[in-house]
């Protein structure tokens, strides 16, 4: 069996968290003994397409027409494209009909998680479908004291450090970090993500370019530099306000950091208040938990521990064998 794992823009989705979807799968596949491809030209038995552009269409005309299966992995949804780029709002309504059209003709589909998976179904898609996470790799993510300091030392942070990952779309809370930390200003706040000034709307575009004294926006680094910041963090917070789940959460996870993040509906079941996360509604209560964590040891430890056992359960070991599963179920059918 060889899968033709499909993602079209390489280049520019590296950076998000499709990209990183797309690493993901194939850790994922190596770690279960799956053949895979990215190659369009080569042989390939099932097709694992992740994006929904005109490459993914023509990918899945085409495997149609020679009897290949196709899963649909549903990154995208019309809720979580929204306040994103700039003209995102008046995109999202034909997006949305772009996306019952695509998943539609898959054969089955794949969602990050169980929230995920019912906004599909709510928009009337009738296919098999499951929640696999798109996991994390326990082995490279995992705290690092000796990156935590070499951070903290090459930036001169003497300050509680909150951290923050991801595009910085208002969708993902980057306004209400801001504001946040303009009220907090004991503390240092960072902002690691792809600027893409060009695709964003001009009031985010200020504001990276005229953040509070106590914010920064690095931009993007790489995942193996990433864990400096996580491991040096005394909250990674998260107020994103929609998420089909979240894959810094994971990596933030992994490497022990204590959790605050936004009381949202993809959280539900899998990451519990109080047990490996805090959660809050709005930005006086994710102060509030800022405070307890800061002041909590005992809270941090216990939310770190059971943070790394969240991590453990999802680890790309356990994904490429939910996937491999999918993929022989899918070509069963089709004998």
């Amino acid at each position: 069996m060889r899968v033709l794992l499909y993602s079209e823009g390489k280049k520019l989705f590296s950076k998000s968290g499709v990209g990183i979807a797309l690493k993901h799968q194939m850790s994922a596949l190596e770690k279960v003994g799956v053949e895979y491809t990215t190659n369009e030209e080569d042989r390939f038995d099932v097709v694992h397409i992740n994006t929904v552009g005109p490459g993914a269409e023509r990918i899945l005309k085409k495997a149609k027409k020679s009897n290949i299966p196709v899963i649909y992995h549903t990154h995208t949804t019309y809720e979580d494209f929204r306040n994103s780029f700039t003209l995102s709002n008046a995109i999202a309504p034909w997006l949305k009909k772009r996306l019952i059209k695509l998943y539609s003709s898959a054969d089955f589909l794949i969602s990050p998680t169980e929230y995920a998976k019912n906004l599909i179904k709510s928009y009337g898609i009738d296919l098999p479908i499951k929640a696999v996470s798109n996991g994390v790799d326990n082995t490279r993510f995992s705290k690092n004291k000796v990156l935590a300091e070499k951070f903290l030392l090459e930036n001169n942070i003497r300050k509680p450090l909150i951290v923050s990952v991801g595009l910085p779309f208002e969708r993902k809370g980057v306004i209400d970090f801001c504001e946040i930390a303009e009220k907090r200003t004991d503390l240092v706040f960072y902002w690691f993500g792809a600027k893409i000034s060009s695709l964003l709307p001009s009031k985010i575009r200020r504001l990276l370019k005229n953040p509070p004294d106590n914010v920064k926006f690095p931009g993007f680094i790489p995942q193996e530099m990433i864990i400096g910041p996580y491991s040096a963090c005394d909250v990674f917070l998260f107020p994103s306000y929609e998420e089909t789940e979240g894959i810094v959460v994971l990596e933030a996870l992994a490497t022990e950091a204590p959790i605050v993040l936004r009381d949202i509906p993809v959280y539900s079941g899998w990451m519990k208040h109080e047990e490996n996360c805090l959660k809050a509604k709005n930005n006086k209560e994710f102060m509030e938990n800022i405070d307890r964590l800061l002041h909590n040891e005992s809270l941090r430890k216990k939310l770190s521990a059971c943070g790394k056992g969240t991590a453990l359960e999802k680890d790309l070991s356990i994904i490429g064998q939910e996937l491999k599963k999918i993929y022989l179920e899918v070509l069963d059918r089709k004998k």
